[in-house]
């Protein structure tokens, strides 16, 4: 299935993560996505986008697919091999609630209609399935120097991506009924465009997750889908206390302190 329109910002990621400051990214993001999705069970797993990142390779499922926007050049034959449907991210090719994981890496803030391809992802998950969602924090160093880059005209991500806040992110799940687990932030090294200087801040690092959490490059969310009106049933009361009230009045079961 080919998409009716390309997400072309989205596949304009896929080569900043080869540059010093995507590898960065790439390297703490798939530690965190490993950790994650290691003990999340389930029969069918997919991510959604960026074949860059494998979201899913500690995940122990089954089942696990890569979907995109369009095929990889055929000089990335891993990707090729990995990526199984080619759709719009805005109209998901599988079943409601058929899928238990969703991961997203950075499908959001690249992507023309992301209430939509949210939308789309609460659909398809089965009830209590997970979805992971990652994304580049506006509140941080990163995304300073994305806005005044649109003034300069110097970018340091690309300039299509509109960074999406965790509590904007928290409310869209929210109205989808989607119950926000845990998240993490991370990368908190000033944007630099050389390996040189990144490793030169890598001290701040657990200096910034002990002191301004919040203010990472980049975060994951996970969140898990909720039905309404839903309920776990207590275990059933023994054969023999059932034996014992059966044939007695409710208003003759009077017990004795």
């Amino acid at each position: 299935m080919q998409p009716s329109s390309p997400e072309r910002a989205i596949i304009a990621i896929g080569p900043w993560l080869d540059t010093p400051a995507g590898a960065y990214v790439r390297a703490w993001q798939q530690a965190q996505l490993d950790a994650l999705t290691a003990d999340i069970f389930g029969f069918n797993a997919m991510q959604i986008g960026l074949p860059q990142i494998d979201a899913l390779q500690a995940n122990r499922m089954p089942h696990r697919w890569l979907t995109d926007t369009h095929v990889p050049h055929a000089d990335d034959e891993r990707a090729r091999k990995r990526i199984v449907v080619v759709h719009d991210f805005a109209e998901l090719p599988f079943a409601s609630q058929s899928l238990d994981l969703i991961v997203l890496p950075h499908v959001l803030e690249f992507a023309s209609e992301p209430h939509q391809v949210l939308r789309e992802v609460e659909r398809v998950l089965i009830p209590e399935g997970h979805v992971i969602i990652c994304g580049f924090n506006p509140a941080s160093l990163w995304g300073l120097r994305q806005i005044t880059g649109k003034v300069t005209r110097k970018h340091f991500l690309p300039l299509e991506g509109e960074f999406i806040s965790v509590p904007r992110l928290k409310d869209w799940l929210k109205l989808l009924n989607m119950e926000v687990n845990q998240g993490h932030f991370g990368c908190y090294a000033p944007p630099c465009l050389t390996d040189k200087w990144l490793n030169r801040f890598g001290f701040m690092e657990k200096v910034g997750d002990r002191w301004w959490p919040y203010l990472g490059a980049v975060y994951i969310v996970h969140a898990i889908k909720r039905i309404r009106g839903m309920r776990l049933i207590g275990p059933v009361w023994s054969k023999q206390k059932a034996k014992a009230a059966k044939g007695v009045p409710a208003t003759n079961r009077i017990h004795k302190k």
